[in-house]
């Protein structure tokens, strides 16, 4: 089993769980979900989430994803990132762990 991860709002994941499926602004503007590994959680957060509160992060068995899953290179970061080209299945999200950093 190999893990990935998504970092979001509490509020926005709970509103997922009704619908059950995970979708975010970026799918329908840039046609994938931003997926992380656990190495590059803490830049994520540094980049991206500095100074919001009510962080969750979703721990994602990528067996489970029932959209495609690609890992894309960054050139802005020079990485590769895994990517969700579609919903993610709340039946994938083996685990929502929240962020007190």
């Amino acid at each position: 089993m190999s893990i990935i991860y998504h970092l979001t709002t509490k509020k926005e994941w709970q509103a997922s769980q009704a619908a059950g499926q995970y979708v975010t602004s970026s799918l329908k503007e840039e046609g994938y979900i931003h997926c992380c590994e656990e190495n590059q959680i803490g830049n994520v957060l540094k980049r991206y989430f500095a100074g919001k509160t009510n962080l969750v992060k979703l721990v994602i068995d990528t067996e489970k994803i029932t959209s495609p899953l690609i890992y894309d290179w960054s050139p802005s970061i020079e990485e590769t990132f895994p990517h969700i080209y579609g919903p993610i299945n709340v039946s994938a999200v083996k685990e929502v762990i929240p962020i007190t950093e």
